[in-house]
């Protein structure tokens, strides 16, 4: 069973992380060379496709996770060091992805549908930042977890 839940565990951070590289690194860049209403309307349908796999991910870590906190470790007290960590770090990105959904977005969806280009790109900018610190959390918990995992 703690096969299957690792297993979800990483399932779940892929599809979160790599989603955040590829809207960073990838499409970001690209979509530049689009006029402020055709990338921001863009912008607009990549989160409202994306934002739904990012709670499913979320949820995954979680349930996973405390799974194998209690499980695998029998507990926080009997847990690695690196255990600790992704907990802390997860946590703080949920929190991050939480205040962009609830108090961000739907200023930018707004904003979109509204027609209102200003205030969508301020909006498209806050977000972006939210984005890379995420996408360098979690970038950051995958290469410290498994470089702190072979030292226990």
């Amino acid at each position: 069973m703690n096969a299957f839940a690792i297993s979800l565990h990483l399932l779940a951070a892929v599809i979160w992380i790599g989603g955040m590289f590829f809207a960073y690194v990838v499409l970001r860049p690209s979509a530049i060379a689009l006029e402020p209403p055709q990338r921001l309307t863009l912008w607009a349908a990549v989160f409202k496709r994306f934002f739904p796999w990012v709670w499913m991910a979320i949820i995954v870590l979680m349930l996973s996770g405390y799974w194998l906190i209690f499980d695998w470790f029998n507990g926080f007290a009997t847990s690695p060091g690196y255990v600790h960590l992704m907990h802390v770090l997860g946590w703080v990105m949920a929190l991050l992805f939480i205040y962009l959904y609830y108090k961000i977005y739907p200023l930018f969806v707004a904003a979109v549908q509204n027609k209102d280009w200003p205030d969508a790109a301020t909006q498209m900018n806050r977000i972006r930042q939210i984005v890379l610190l995420n996408l360098i959390l979690g970038a950051g918990i995958v290469v410290l977890v498994a470089a702190l995992q072979r030292l226990n």
